[in-house]
């Protein structure tokens, strides 16, 4: 039972052995996390949506995947009617709470006057105003409607700038669904090669074989790597892309000094840094990782949480690099401003700015991590934590990860199982380990609670 403070200390049994291979991807199904409805939608779903999702991400298996019927604030509720404490967060989007009123309100009072226009509305040039004003090295900005989006034209810009092709990704990185930078993102990590010279992998058939010759790869963390790279290549590179932390593998955090060493060698070499901000940003800070690290990139990408959950994303960076964009360079999309996501955005920021928001989820974030550290240590299992106390996770079975290298060899069996018996008692993590563990400004005290109650009685039910 959890009290204020910790836990009860009770006798333990020594964990033994990593209940799944390390790169085992299904855990051993001893519940039903889903009821009749929720089966039966999903079979309905798959004859006319491919894996019945419109998403790949959102498919975790057959007779395995949740449909929503609703959700409020920390809360949803599946087709069942079955409600969860949603650590998901429509994938880190939901920064203040599911339908939060004050953002439906001003969205709703912006759409009664139209959606969507062939011109531009004071609203959006509002919205990249409060951007600007609170991402430290964003001068200029351009709206978009996906993170996707938002990656992509910034390659194009970086790649225009600089006159260059090359592109440098990290492993493990996810940059959006273009064929730039699809590549070394969820593959099995022994088909990257060697550390000292890695083979960029696609992560999808139907990418041009000849994209290969425009993507360098290397392991996340991989300063040795990443100079030597940057000695070879460094003038031919146009932009040097990462993610703050590896936003799809476990949240893993850059080691101190890395971005900076990115930072130092893009200008070195004139290559563009972009920084993919589209998980961290208005997340782990107002100013997202650019405050959190005192880090000024070239470039960064925004989505997510700018707009709590409305369709909107964005990315801006110096002047002189985004003030190419309409002279030969093209940028644009119908409903790149359109007025549900600007609105969204609006109401968003000012909400971020005006109100202690980050400060509350950081608390209550840092509270569980504590909390889930504690359960683990107490019943001796290995875990590694990583990320933000708004966007977190952790690795089992390991005793240190730096890259998706380290992750692949941690217990992703024993995750899933905990993961699932948590699921069916009403407390819904992902079932992919590599996503992180999302809070949001509406999750309670009380939702953190029954959260680390509900792991302090699972951790010792899988080790019976």
């Amino acid at each position: 039972m959890y009290i204020s403070g910790g836990f009860r200390k009770k006798s333990c049994v020594k964990f033994l052995k990593k209940s799944a291979l390390p790169h085992q991807t299904e855990s051993v199904r001893r519940i039903q996390m889903f009821g009749p409805k929720t089966l039966a939608l999903q079979k309905r779903a798959q004859e006319v949506i491919p894996l019945g999702v419109n998403s790949n991400f959102r498919f975790w298996g057959q007779s395995i995947t949740p449909y929503v019927e609703k959700a409020k604030g920390a809360y949803l509720w599946d087709v069942d009617g079955k409600k969860y404490i949603d650590y998901r967060m429509a994938f880190g989007p939901i920064i203040l709470g599911h339908s939060y009123e004050e953002v439906d309100q001003k969205v709703i009072e912006e759409i009664q006057k139209g959606i969507l226009f062939a011109m531009t509305g004071e609203l959006e040039v509002a919205v990249a105003e409060m951007i600007s004003e609170i991402a430290p090295a964003v001068e200029m900005v351009r709206l978009a409607c996906s993170g996707t989006e938002a990656t992509m034209h910034a390659i194009r810009v970086a790649r225009a700038y600089t006159g260059r092709d090359l592109i440098l990704k990290f492993e493990g990185n996810y940059h959006g669904f273009h064929d730039h930078t699809l590549w070394s993102t969820y593959a099995p990590v022994e088909a990257y090669g060697n550390r000292r010279s890695p083979i960029p992998v696609p992560s999808s058939s139907g990418i041009p074989k000849s994209m290969r010759e425009f993507i360098i790869t290397l392991p996340f963390n991989d300063f040795e790597g990443f100079e030597r790279v940057m000695r070879s290549y460094g003038e031919q590179i146009a932009a040097v892309i990462s993610e703050p932390c590896q936003g799809n593998c476990a949240a893993i955090n850059p080691q101190d000094g890395f971005l900076e060493l990115i930072r130092k060698k893009t200008e070195e070499y004139g290559c563009v840094f972009i920084l993919d901000e589209v998980k961290t940003g208005f997340r782990i800070a107002n100013g997202g990782a650019q405050e959190y690290y005192g880090i000024k990139p070239d470039l960064a990408t925004y989505a997510k949480a700018l707009g709590n959950g409305y369709p909107i994303a964005a990315f801006g960076g110096k002047k002189d690099i985004m003030s190419i964009i309409g002279h030969g360079v093209a940028q644009g999309g119908t409903y790149t401003n359109n007025k549900p996501g600007v609105a969204g955005a609006f109401a968003t920021l000012s909400l971020l700015k005006s109100q202690p928001i980050l400060k509350t989820i950081e608390q209550r974030g840092q509270r569980l991590m504590d909390g889930l550290k504690e359960i683990f240590e107490e019943n001796d299992v290995p875990a590694v934590f990583t990320g933000y106390p708004a966007m977190f996770s952790f690795s089992l079975g390991v005793d240190a990860v730096t890259c998706q290298r380290d992750w692949a060899q941690s217990d992703h069996g024993l995750y899933l199982q905990l993961a699932e018996k948590a699921i069916a008692r009403g407390v819904m993590p992902d079932h992919d380990a590599r996503e992180p563990w999302f809070l949001c400004y509406e999750h309670s005290e009380a939702d953190i609670d029954e959260t680390l109650n509900v792991y302090a009685e699972i951790v010792k039910e899988v080790k019976r």
